[in-house]
């Protein structure tokens, strides 16, 4: 019973840092990223249709993403689609593809996508924690209850802790791991 508790915060808590990795791989550092067009969409015969299952996207370059539709009919949708994110980006559009010149980022804009990266990383912490929490009343219940001995449910508490203690460890490299990227000139 432990062991499947166990085993279900672990995935839980992999699913959550996914979820981050997801995230921070949308946040713009400067450098060309398929990923910055990701949650984009598109309205494509009155349906909100996602950007990807609609044209390829590609970098080429380092500062150039290239968007190229499957039914070039939809190009002046997808162009503004891309002028209404906030990404900030202005598409050029040669009636076969669409091209996205990333500008450079200003030291202050780096400055703010840094504390953007941090906040994201801090509710994530909280959310593993919330998770740790859950889990941990969970087997004080069943302690309580009689189901689990008291040193197994120790031993199982001492357990959550480690994973959450591995899962936190994580997030901190990712976030340093974006940080350096946003700060990379």
């Amino acid at each position: 019973m432990t062991r499947e508790l166990l085993h279900e915060t672990t995935e839980r808590m992999d699913r959550s840092c996914d979820v981050l990795r997801g995230d921070l791989a949308s946040i713009r550092a400067g450098r060309a990223s398929p990923a910055l067009l990701e949650k984009l969409t598109v309205d494509y015969y009155g349906a909100a249709t996602p950007l990807q299952q609609l044209a390829t996207i590609s970098a080429p370059e380092a500062r150039l993403l290239v968007v190229q539709p499957w039914d070039r009919s939809i190009l002046p949708a997808i162009e503004k689609a891309i002028q209404k994110s906030d990404l900030g980006l202005t598409p050029t559009n040669d009636g076969q593809v669409i091209r996205l010149v990333i500008p450079s980022l200003t030291e202050e804009r780096r400055r703010e996508l840094v504390k953007t990266v941090r906040k994201r990383g801090e509710d994530e912490k909280v959310v593993l924690r919330n998770l740790r929490r859950e889990v941990i009343d969970r087997l004080k219940a069943m302690v309580k209850e009689g189901s689990l001995s008291e040193d197994e449910g120790r031993r199982a508490q001492e357990e959550v802790q480690r994973i959450t203690d591995q899962h936190v460890e994580l997030v901190d490299r990712l976030i340093e791991q974006k940080e350096k990227e946003v700060l990379e000139v």
